[in-house]
């Protein structure tokens, strides 16, 4: 069955904001939070800054009911800015690719902000801002695809 759960984006304060998470849900993160220096080098992209290598790439805590509560840090290295809007993101596991494909073809039509689906070493990912303003991502985790 698929899930969805809350993303967060922070400006350098995942870390501080989940530890805070943590302590009100009293649960426990579902792996150490990923750093942005765990991650394997992107062929595409410039290299992360030194004083980001720190930074929350990934961060997952299970909350109520079965949801779970993810989140980031925005880099400034690479333009990345909070503004209400841009802080919170619904983030969809569908069970198959053709889902996911499906899910994303429906709801980045009329919208914008859009990264297309592709591969990246977790898994099958996109992204877009519907046409109402509201973000989506889109995970298949590799195990799955």
């Amino acid at each position: 069955m698929g899930k969805v759960s809350i993303y967060l984006n922070f400006q350098g304060k995942t870390e501080e904001a989940f530890n805070f998470y943590k302590s009100v849900f009293k649960t426990e993160f579902l792996m150490p939070p990923m750093r942005m220096k765990d991650a394997p080098p992107h062929p595409n992209a410039p290299a992360v800054p030194e004083n980001e290598l720190n930074a929350v790439m990934h961060v997952s805590l299970p909350i109520l009911g079965g949801t779970l509560l993810m989140g980031t840090d925005f880099l400034e290295s690479m333009g990345h800015k909070i503004v209400v809007g841009n802080n919170i993101t619904i983030s969809l596991e569908p069970d198959t690719r053709e889902e996911t494909d499906r899910l994303f073809n429906l709801l980045s039509e009329g919208g914008s902000d859009i990264a297309p689906m592709r591969q990246e070493f977790w898994g099958y990912w996109g992204c877009c801002l519907d046409r109402y303003g509201i973000r989506w991502m889109f995970n298949l985790m590799n195990q799955q695809s």
